[in-house]
């Protein structure tokens, strides 16, 4: 989640070959990126939800065959079920600013909570949580704002500092409970995800306006960090939330839509987004619809590939 949110207009072709790209209507310094083509054939930008708020951390429960993401109004935060097109409920009500969210290789939700100062864990329930758990809370950071986690259960999560850009971290919890700050280096790390081998994790910056990657060693700490993703753009609306999919590609929020590149940092195309996009997820029947939160609406997009976690 950004602390100040920029909306841009985006102007262009929308999902035709290419995307062509301004500041406003007035401005004739225009980019053309290609779209990505693992986005679906003649797909469309699809509204799926809007109202007066920011929307961040989508996940997709693969047996309840929902979506899920958070709501905020000022500090009034809420973790909202997509019912149906146009209509959500409230399946989690004063959640202490629980903002990025991720599905754990248990099927459960992981939340980072900003306000509250912990990382949740909560199992999926018909009307809201049927069991809440604290994966790692310390009255000292921030505001833990995203989480993942690994093949082997570690759990990531980002502890940006806004507003002096002087204690940020990463962190992560190992399968044993220990909980190890493993990077200071970065100015304001947001979104976070790691490689669906576990060997590699990516943070976004929100300072820098760039994404990073750093290797994974055996005991979950990580090694020398190195620029992964730098997008030739003027877009300076801040990297987000993030996600893959099961080739490896990654789904990068921010500077101007959601950027897809290999898992070598080539950039494969730009999705455009009207508003600020916050973050992105895959799910849907198939897990060959990518959600995109944003600045007062949630999208969904067709693709032609399917999730990192979905079989």
């Amino acid at each position: 989640m950004m602390n100040k949110q920029l909306t841009l207009a985006i102007i262009g072709l929308c999902f035709g070959s290419q995307i062509v790209v301004g500041q406003d209507q007035n401005d004739t310094r225009q980019e053309i990126h290609p779209l990505p083509k693992t986005v679906a054939r003649d797909a469309k930008l699809q509204e799926e939800y809007a109202a007066k708020a920011f929307f961040e951390g989508p996940t997709w429960d693969p047996l309840g065959k929902r979506l899920y993401f958070t709501s905020f109004v000022d500090k009034e935060t809420k973790i909202l079920r997509l019912e149906r097109r146009g209509k959500v409920m409230v399946w989690l009500d004063h959640t202490k600013g629980i903002n990025g969210t991720y599905l754990s290789n248990e099927g459960r939700m992981l939340g980072a909570q900003a306000y509250g100062q912990h990382v949740m864990s909560y199992e999926f329930g018909k009307s809201g949580p049927s069991e809440t758990i604290v994966v790692a809370q310390n009255s000292m950071w921030n505001q833990p704002n995203d989480v993942c986690q690994t093949p082997n259960g570690n759990i990531y999560f980002t502890d940006p500092d806004f507003k002096h850009r002087k204690t940020s971290a990463v962190y992560v919890r190992t399968t044993d409970g220990t909980v190890k700050k493993i990077i200071t280096t970065m100015p304001v790390p947001n979104g976070v995800i790691a490689a669906n081998d576990g060997k590699t994790l990516y943070v976004g910056d929100s300072h820098e306006k760039l994404w990073k990657s750093f290797p994974i060693k055996a005991d979950g700490s990580v090694g020398e960090g190195k620029v992964f993703f730098n997008p030739d753009t003027k877009r300076q609306d801040s990297p987000d939330g993030m996600t893959i999919d099961y080739k490896g590609n990654l789904y990068l929020s921010g500077r101007g839509g959601v950027w897809v590149t290999s898992p070598q940092g080539e950039s494969l195309g730009l999705i455009p987004v009207p508003e600020f996009c916050s973050n992105v997820t895959f799910g849907g029947e198939e897990g060959k619809t990518l959600f995109l939160t944003c600045s007062n609406k949630v999208y969904s997009l067709k693709m032609d590939v399917k999730g990192a976690q979905f079989p």
